[in-house]
Order: C-alpha cells, then sequence, then structure tokens
C-alpha cells in the first residue's frame, strides 16, 4: 500500500458534514485530497480554511455525472442524509446512490483504486432485530418517503458488492448509525442539530412520537477515525461494517440533556411520528471492534459540548451568512431546466 504522501485521495460530498471532517483527516496524513462536491446541502464554508493547502483542490461535481480524475483512493459520501434535505427531491436522491455509485465505481475500475462506500444504518429500515448486526437484512419499505434514500442506499450496496466480485474492485462498504458534531447543517431535520439549535434560540423542543424511540449517537471524530481504520485493511475485507455508538439513548433523555448543557428556558412539545421513522436504532460493533480494532471514545455530553459551541457561534453570525435549507435551490433549478 501506498504512503499517505503519495496517496491521492478523491473525497465525494467532502465539502459536507462528514466529508469536510474527513479531507481535514486526509490532509493531516499527507495526502493530496480532491473534494466533490455538487453545494446541494454541503458547504465552501465547511472547506474554506483548507483552501490554502496546496494538497487539497475543490471541484465542484455532481456524481449522477461521470468522474474523471486520479486517485489511489476514493470515499464516496455523497448525498443528502437527512430526511429534510433528501426529501426535497427524492428522484434525485436516488439517482445520486445510485448513479453516483455507477460513476464511482467506474472511476475506481479504470484508475484500480480502492474506494470506501459511506452506506446507513436507514438499509436496516425500522429494525425488527435489536441492536442491528451486518447479517440483518432489513425492514424496509420500498414505497415511502425515506424509500429514496433507504432504498437507493440498499442498492448502492448491490453495486459495490457486484463490481467487487465481477471486477474485482478492492471495495470497503461502511454503514454509518447517527452521527453528530460541529459542521451539522442547523435546518437539516436531524434530531440533535434540532434539539441544540432550538434550545440556544430558546424555542420549543420539538420531539415527534413520544420521545421513547431510541438512537446511539457518534461523534465525528470518532467516524472518520473508523473510516481511516478501514481503508487500511486487506482487500479481502470487505465489510459491510458497523460504525457508531453503541450506548443507546432515548429521544426525550437526549433532549433533556441538550437543555441542561445549554441553559435554555426551552419546554418540550410533542408531535406525531413520521411515517416510517425506526422505534429503535443501535449498532452491534463486534465486527469493527474486531476487524479494525475501533470502538466510539467521545461521550455523549462531551461531543454535545462541541457541537453546541459550534451551534452558538454560528447562530451569532448575520442571518444573510448561515447556511438555509434551500441553499441547493440553484442546483435544483438546474436540474429541473434539463428535465431531470
Amino acid at each position: 500500500m501506498r504512503n499517505y504522501d503519495e496517496t491521492r485521495a478523491v473525497v465525494t460530498g467532502g465539502a459536507g458534514f462528514l466529508g469536510s471532517h474527513l479531507c481535514e483527516r486526509l490532509l493531516e496524513q499527507g495526502a493530496h485530497v480532491t473534494c466533490l462536491d455538487n453545494l446541494f446541502t454541503g458547504r465552501k464554508q465547511n472547506i474554506e480554511h483548507l483552501f490554502s493547502n496546496p494538497n487539497f483542490e475543490f471541484v465542484q461535481h455532481d456524481v449522477t455525472n461521470p468522474i474523471y480524475l486520479q486517485a489511489d483512493e476514493i470515499y464516496n459520501l455523497a448525498c443528502p442524509a437527512s430526511p429534510v434535505h433528501y426529501q426535497l427531491d427524492p428522484v434525485h436522491t436516488t439517482k445520486t446512490c445510485v448513479l453516483g455509485a455507477l460513476n464511482v465505481l467506474g472511476l475506481a475500475k479504470r484508475m484500480k483504486a480502492r474506494v470506501l462506500h459511506a452506506s446507513t444504518s436507514e438499509v436496516y429500515g425500522d429494525p425488527l432485530v435489536h441492536p442491528q448486526v451486518e447479517s440483518y437484512w432489513g425492514h424496509v419499505n420500498p414505497n415511502g418517503i425515506r424509500s429514496c434514500y433507504d432504498e437507493g442506499k440498499r442498492c448502492a450496496e448491490t453495486f459495490f458488492f457486484d463490481y467487487h466480485r465481477q471486477h474485482q474492485i478492492p471495495i470497503k462498504v461502511v454503514r454509518i448509525f447517527n452521527t453528530y458534531g460541529p459542521r451539522m447543517h442547523p435546518n437539516d431535520g436531524r434530531v440533535v442539530s434540532n434539539f441544540i439549535v432550538q434550545a440556544l434560540r430558546n424555542e420549543p423542543i420539538t420531539i415527534y412520537g413520544d420521545g421513547s424511540q431510541t438512537r446511539a449517537f457518534c461523534y465525528v471524530d470518532d467516524l472518520i477515525e473508523g473510516f481511516l481504520r478501514f481503508m487500511k485493511t486487506p482487500d479481502d475485507f470487505t465489510g459491510p461494517v458497523n460504525l457508531g455508538n453503541p450506548v443507546e439513548f432515548t429521544i426525550k433523555q437526549l433532549a433533556l440533556r441538550v437543555l441542561e448543557l445549554t441553559g435554555s428556558s426551552s419546554n418540550l412539545i410533542f408531535e406525531p411520528l413520521p411515517a416510517d421513522d425506526p422505534q429503535q436504532r443501535r449498532p452491534d460493533i463486534s465486527l469493527a471492534q474486531a476487524e479494525l480494532s475501533w470502538q466510539p471514545n467521545v461521550k455523549l455530553d462531551q461531543g454535545l459540548i462541541s457541537t453546541i459551541n459550534y451551534f452558538s457561534e454560528l447562530l451569532e453570525l448575520p442571518a444573510a451568512c448561515r447556511p438555509s435549507l434551500t441553499d441547493g435551490a440553484a442546483f435544483q433549478a438546474q436540474q429541473a431546466a434539463r428535465g431531470l
């Protein structure tokens, strides 16, 4: 395997929440990094501190179109990951998952590059097995409002494993569970960002359902460490591998913890649970522990404090400088004009 100071790494979705942190870590290890992003949910502000690094390049590009770059390693993170964002344009979300996978795999095949694919715990749907193990096939609605993402990611996994079997592409498939930290989009509708932003504004904390549904929250630094360890494993270890924090909390417990850490005067309000929202979500990380010697180290309070500090600074910026839900509106208009 190449030393990192010789590695050409391509990160799709590299201006997003996870992608920007990954670009940082790869640069720290001496890699030459090309960040691809169409800026639908990614933001240049997430990566602008990297522009002065001679080993960093940003290319505005949509992965539904072919990719022609030099690469030794590819990290495929391109896709809106929150329901609010991926449901804005569900057709394009499916295209990003499926056509994006094909274009990334085409690049990997041409360049003989190894590729890590960011799949998701959503492939398990509303699980009937708890905690979720990689051998579980899932319980997924194929035609619901979340299907563009859930089934898109399931189909992408199919392509990755078929390319591996048919073309011997060295793949790494990671299933990401709930992850949080600085650079989350403040309007992405995910529970950690929702609660923190509402608490900092002293607005009511919105809980969907009765708050008894559970999630397990992994801090972004721990997740990125898992990516890097996985990519260094031998070619015959493909995954899929769950990466997430196995410590489970109810949504109401999370809300109360955010209230305490922010000192907010917000109260809790309860709204109907969205369709197909999973009741339980917690990873079995035995495989990651055994094969990657990986487990999360950042405790929830520590990660929440870091994330609260990020959002506190972000909300102090003038409104025009903050990200909005319509950041990708220009891109959507362009797609519509092309009939896509």
